[in-house]
């Protein structure tokens, strides 16, 4: 019987791609194994000291308010002031000369960075993320380290990282640049034609990792596949002369081309790591996708929201402030929720990956939902903030976050590949507790492990199945049935990977309930309001069950014993609306955790100096006419 069922659940698994599975097989789980099985735990809190000095970061913020960095910038000043004052260095250890920070450190500087100017936040961020030095600490040569991450760490280098060109973007290794291995003088080097295109920080790097399809047509070295390398500025054939301009944000951004020549020992790790290198890059995604982007959107939507609680106070529109119209609070109510949202998540999972834990899944979670809901605060802030906000200027806070926010959106590929493909395609054989061992004992044709892990996962449904037969509408039980629904869905195998609007909406579902369990933490450990703890995740609750019930409309047959789990819920009021407001507006603690890592200079330093004064005085009205007023230019 079980052969027969192997052979059933053989065909109806998708084919799985050697790039797929390593991505599968890399990093680990964390939560998000839990939300699968239907249970709630919670990470420990972490404690951290600060390693980084507050002053020299002061001085930072301090020095380059408002500077645009690239390519106004030719000496590339605050890049160098950056780099010799070891913003690069946070990944490296201090034996290196680095200065290595936590998860919450380091997500709290890229945030204060990136709430002063979204393209200091970029340049500091990606030294800090996938890029070589990472991949040098990780699987570089102890010749390799010895030599590079003092430079890096010092400044010396100044470092990029080359994968993407015209034809792999989203498809990272799909047509990517190729090299080939061959022999010259006795000794065999590689020849790579390099054409990269949106790469960070490639016009003034001076020290490049490189990704390419390594070719070896004679066997020279019997090895092939994705392969990282290190190559230095000014190495031979090797062009930097190009330069983009993502939306005129003020980043380096641009080009790495030329046919080149390579060492063996330019290969990250060495000879013995040719053709490990799409691997390499798995493990290395943690900090990029769970760090350094939810920490802009982090930044951009604190900026946006505690701006915009202050300048409705004191505008005016038909003799009354913008707070008093109820089409704003609901507006305003939204850039809560979403950045409510956004610091919850980053808290929690940076928690996560403080503990040791590198889990993939969350990671793209959070990298999909952080940069999509700040893009929501952004909109519902340009909208109040009217014709100021669309006019360059002093109190335009909202100008450079909203020309940056689809370029945190854009990057890995668009949020459509990771909400359609990723979080739930790519999450239901990570993070399921039976469904990888499954697939393991089919790909090794092991029957035993085989029967062992279906009998598990038969076990796991039919029990989750069970306790959907409830009235229940609380927190718990709706993750109940999510991973009731989980595996249900998962029954059709394959077909998942091109029905992308149903991958899409579990992906929802499954986003939403690891930001609500984060939001929960949240209040745990800081009681900021428990008003709007349930207003956020009675919210994010009623938009899952709306997703839930339209999954089930449209399955198949099996929706017919599914249906008990169709249940109604009640969309918050008009009055709960309001009274949300109210809170927000009259609770001193949202404001304080909003403004949490933000840095208060020029129109925000006027918004918090004006909230502490009375309307009458001549400073009020000194200062409302500044935060009113819109730039004029001559002719």
């Amino acid at each position: 019987m079980y052969r027969l069922l192997f052979n059933v659940v053989k065909r109806r698994i998708p084919r799985i791609s050697p790039t797929e599975m390593i991505a599968l097989q890399s990093g680990n789980t964390s939560v998000d194994r839990n939300i699968l099985k239907g249970e709630i735990e919670y990470p420990e809190k972490k404690s951290y000291t600060n390693k980084f000095s507050e002053k020299e970061l002061q001085n930072l913020l301090e020095m380059y308010y408002e500077e645009k960095i690239y390519p106004n910038d030719n000496e590339n000043n605050v890049i160098d002031y950056l780099a010799k004052r070891k913003y690069f260095s946070f990944l490296i250890d201090e034996k290196y000369g680095g200065i290595k920070l936590s998860v919450n450190e380091l997500s709290s500087i890229l945030t204060k960075i990136t709430s002063v100017d979204p393209g200091l936040g970029v340049v500091t961020m990606v030294p800090n993320s996938l890029g070589p030095g990472e991949l040098l600490i990780k699987y570089g040569t102890e010749k390799q380290k010895d030599k590079y991450l003092p430079g890096l760490a010092k400044g010396d280098y100044i470092p990029c990282f080359g994968l993407t060109g015209p034809d792999n973007g989203s498809d990272a290794t799909g047509s990517i640049d190729e090299g080939e291995v061959f022999e010259e003088d006795g000794k065999l080097k590689i020849r790579v034609s390099l054409n990269k295109r949106y790469i960070t920080l490639a016009p003034v790097a001076n020290l490049m990792g490189i990704a390419f399809n390594l070719q070896d047509p004679d066997n020279l070295l019997n090895k092939s596949g994705i392969t990282v390398a290190l190559v230095e500025r000014n190495h031979k054939d090797l062009q930097q002369n190009k330069y983009h301009n993502p939306l005129d944000v003020g980043f380096p951004n641009g080009t790495i081309k030329g046919t080149i020549v390579l060492d063996l020992e330019q290969v990250i790790g060495g000879e013995e790591n040719i053709g490990n290198g799409w691997k390499m890059l798995m493990e290395c995604l943690s900090a990029g996708r769970g760090i350094s982007l939810p920490a802009t959107a982090n930044a951009s939507s604190k900026v946006a929201t505690y701006g915009i609680m202050n300048y409705i106070k004191v505008r005016d529109q038909f003799k009354m402030p913008l707070a008093s119209m109820e089409a704003i609070q609901e507006k305003f109510n939204n850039m809560v929720y979403n950045t409510w949202l956004i610091q919850s998540s980053v808290e929690m999972t940076n928690d996560i990956l403080d503990s040791g834990s590198s889990p993939a899944v969350i990671s793209a979670i959070m990298k999909q939902q952080t940069t999509e809901r700040g893009r929501i605060v952004l909109n519902e802030a340009m909208d109040i903030h009217g014709g100021a906000a669309i006019c360059v200027g002093y109190n335009n806070f909202l100008e450079k976050y909203y020309k940056s926010a689809p370029i945190g959106i854009t990057v890995e590929g668009s949020n459509t590949l990771t909400r359609s493909l990723i979080i739930f395609g790519q999450g239901l054989n990570k993070s399921h507790p039976y469904i990888y061992p499954l697939l393991d004992s089919i790909l090794t044709d092991d029957l035993d492990k085989f029967r062992t892990n279906f009998n598990n996962i038969v076990g796991h449904s039919v029990g989750l199945y069970y306790k959907t037969f409830t009235f229940s509408r609380t927190f718990e039980q709706q993750y109940i049935d999510f991973a009731a629904l989980t595996n249900f869905v998962a029954l059709r195998g394959g077909a998942i990977k091109s029905e992308q609007m149903l991958s899409g909406a579990m992906a929802d579902i499954f986003s939403n309930l690891y930001l609500a369990q984060s939001v929960y933490y949240y209040h745990q450990h800081y009681e900021t309001s428990e008003k709007l703890t349930n207003y956020v995740i009675k919210r994010l609750m009623d938009e899952n069950q709306e997703k839930i019930n339209k999954v089930i409309d449209n399955l198949g047959t099996e929706r017919y014993i599914l249906l008990h789990m169709k249940r109604k819920y009640s969309p918050t009021t008009y009055e709960e609306e309001r009274e949300v407001f109210n809170e927000i507006m009259n609770n001193p603690k949202i404001v304080d955790e909003i403004k949490k890592n933000v840095y208060m200079k020029g129109i925000l330093k006027d918004f918090e100096e004006i909230s502490d004064l009375d309307k009458d005085t001549t400073k009020y009205s000194i200062l409302k006419q500044r935060i009113i007023n819109v730039d004029e230019y001559v002719n």
